[in-house]
């Protein structure tokens, strides 16, 4: 489905961000209208409150989508008008609310589909001889709804990092994502062959200015996980003349090949003392469309979580990191097998 273009972001916030607003009002007032009739409805249709979850989930994401816009407005105003927007104290009211959000959506999404978090507790550590904290680039399995919630929450309210990410254009059009997101440090890239340069420049500029409390994230694989992306990133490999890729891509069975370039501008970029995060999760795989979630609803489903952590220290040269991210996307791809043998 084409996204339609991006209207001017001053028209975003004049017009369409207060129409969030008033509408999220207006869905409040009638809160008990729309309860009613989404049980009623629920009744004749197969599975356990189907609308009624859907329904509940999706007004509690534009509540706090509302709410949000509300609190942003007032810093904006208190930063006077956007003078002070950047000023260190702003940038840390923006992911304490951003950690808010999340955390509020998570508990909601987990409890309306049933679903449970598996090994997110098991936390490595990443902190010099010095005790000092260091910064982390996070390279993440990208399948099923939700894993950039689950993602971005477990570093912000688990790790307490302050998040970096590159995210296509187009996800501008949530009003909240759009809004804080561009009061932090994040690059919106467009979509297609005139983005492949923005966005290679994005994740040095972003990886670059890293602190030690910092969390750079990418997800190798450029999308979700299909059959289809998966036989024509192969493709795309054989063309490229890379038949020796090609054919380690072959091997992964749950995984899209990861896309070597970004990772490693992003290694070359970033401080010297910054680790890696590897995160594979196994699940989510069977939601791939919204015809999946509906019919799977309440999704009832365990997803487990793994993270392999590599110290700087062990981080080969340049010369080295495409073969050893193939090696580390290997080992993630067997065990996403292993656990989805295992579950089921």
């Amino acid at each position: 489905m084409k996204v339609p273009p991006l209207p001017p972001r001053w028209l975003r916030r004049i017009l369409i961000d207060p129409a969030v607003v008033a509408l999220v009002v207006l869905a409040v007032l009638s809160l008990p209208l729309w309860v009613i009739a989404g049980a009623f409805l629920s009744r004749y249709v197969p599975g356990n409150w189907r609308i009624l979850r859907l329904a509940w989930f999706l007004f509690l994401y534009v509540l706090v989508e509302a709410a949000a816009l509300v609190v942003m407005f007032l810093t904006w105003v208190f930063s006077g008008f956007g003078w002070k927007m950047r000023a260190p104290f702003f940038i840390e009211t923006h992911y304490r609310l951003l950690g808010l959000m999340l955390s509020v959506v998570m508990r909601s999404g987990l409890r309306t589909f049933k679903l449970r978090i598996i090994g997110a507790d098991e936390r490595p550590t990443t902190t010099t001889n010095g005790g000092q904290q260091r910064s982390i680039l996070v390279l993440s399995r990208h399948a099923g709804p939700g894993d950039s919630f689950l993602l971005m929450n477990g570093l912000v309210n688990g790790y307490g990092r302050d998040p970096r990410i590159v995210l296509k254009e187009f996800m501008q059009w949530d009003p909240a994502v759009d809004v804080i997101l561009n009061r932090l440090p994040t690059a919106f890239v467009p979509v297609g062959r005139k983005g492949g340069d923005v966005l290679i420049q994005s994740i040095s500029d972003l990886a670059g200015t890293m602190d030690h409390d910092d969390a750079f994230v990418i997800f190798p694989e450029g999308a979700n996980y299909t059959e289809g992306r998966r036989a024509r990133a192969i493709q795309k490999l054989v063309e490229m003349g890379r038949p020796d890729l090609a054919e380690r891509a072959e091997e992964l069975k749950q995984t899209l090949p990861p896309r070597s370039l970004g990772v490693m501008t992003a290694l070359a970029a970033a401080p010297v003392e910054t680790d890696v995060f590897l995160v594979g999760h196994a699940g989510l795989e069977t939601f791939i469309t919204a015809g999946d979630i509906w019919r799977a609803m309440p999704m009832d489903t365990e997803v487990e979580v793994k993270i392999w952590h590599v110290r700087a220290e062990e981080i080969p040269p340049p010369e080295q990191q495409e073969a050893w991210l193939y090696d580390l996307w290997s080992e993630i791809d067997d065990w996403i097998s292993a656990e989805l043998s295992r579950t089921g």
